[in-house]
Formats: structure tokens, C-alpha cells, sequence
């Protein structure tokens, strides 16, 4: 039996906020609450992490009415401050996610193994929608 291919998506945003910054609201349980959604009507109540090789961050996610919701968990396999961060999803799936300087501020850039539930496009469409939301809320900080 042939194993299935593994299709990578990137999806990335440009931030008009120091890496230092950016780094931090995407890494800090009290920002991430704030952000981390790809709708109006979905949220983040809860968020914990372990910002270090081997930890573990838990981001809570629900739709608003309380119709769904599941814990988005994952495992660090490499963290480079402000430069790079690497994690396996609990269903062993990869994300590496690269803070490049650019200029006065930052380029934010994720790839990730597709899952094969969803189409390419619904995924990355998600995956944007939560990067251009992160943007939103640092650039108004």
C-alpha cells in the first residue's frame, strides 16, 4: 500500500512590528487568547505553552456559541528565539514557522503538513485567516 503524499502549505504575512514584538504575541498565552482565530465567531478561552524543545503548548478553540470546539496541541522540536520555531501536531504532523527582519518589521512565514480531511485551499484559507488576524491585532497594540 502506497503511502499517501504529503503536501506542504505556506501561508505568510508581512507585520509592521519588531521581531522582538511579533515573537512574543505569538508566543504569549495572554496574546494568543486574543488573536488566534480565523472568524468572528470562533475564539481562543484558553491558551498554555512551553516555549522550549520538548514543551507543549495547548491553544484552546471554540466557536462562540459553544457548538464546537477541540484543543490544538503541540510539541516543540526546536525554538530559536525571534528566528525559527518547529513542532509535531498530536496527529504528527509538522509546522516550522520562520521571524525574518525585514526592513522595520517582520515577515512571519508558516509551513505546514496538510492534513487530508480538509482541501489544500479550506486549510490554508484557515491558516491565513489566523496569520492576517495575528497581524490585525499586533500592528494595533
Amino acid at each position: 500500500m502506497e503511502s499517501p503524499e504529503i503536501i506542504k502549505i505556506t501561508v505568510e504575512v508581512d507585520i509592521n512590528a519588531s521581531v522582538e514584538l511579533v515573537w512574543a504575541c505569538f508566543n504569549t498565552p495572554e496574546h494568543v487568547v486574543k488573536w488566534n482565530a480565523a472568524s468572528d465567531d470562533w475564539h481562543t478561552p484558553k491558551a498554555s505553552n512551553d516555549l522550549s524543545v520538548g514543551g507543549q503548548f495547548n491553544n484552546r478553540m471554540e466557536a462562540k456559541d459553544g457548538s464546537f470546539g477541540f484543543d490544538f496541541i503541540g510539541v516543540y522540536s526546536e525554538v530559536v528565539e525571534n528566528q525559527k520555531i518547529s513542532y509535531a501536531i498530536e496527529d504528527g504532523r509538522t509546522v516550522d514557522i520562520f521571524f525574518e527582519v525585514k526592513g522595520s518589521g517582520t515577515h512571519l512565514k508558516e509551513i505546514f503538513v496538510a492534513e487530508t480531511e480538509n482541501s489544500v485551499e479550506l486549510q490554508k484559507e484557515g491558516w491565513q485567516a489566523i496569520l492576517d488576524n495575528f497581524k490585525k491585532y499586533v500592528e494595533n497594540l
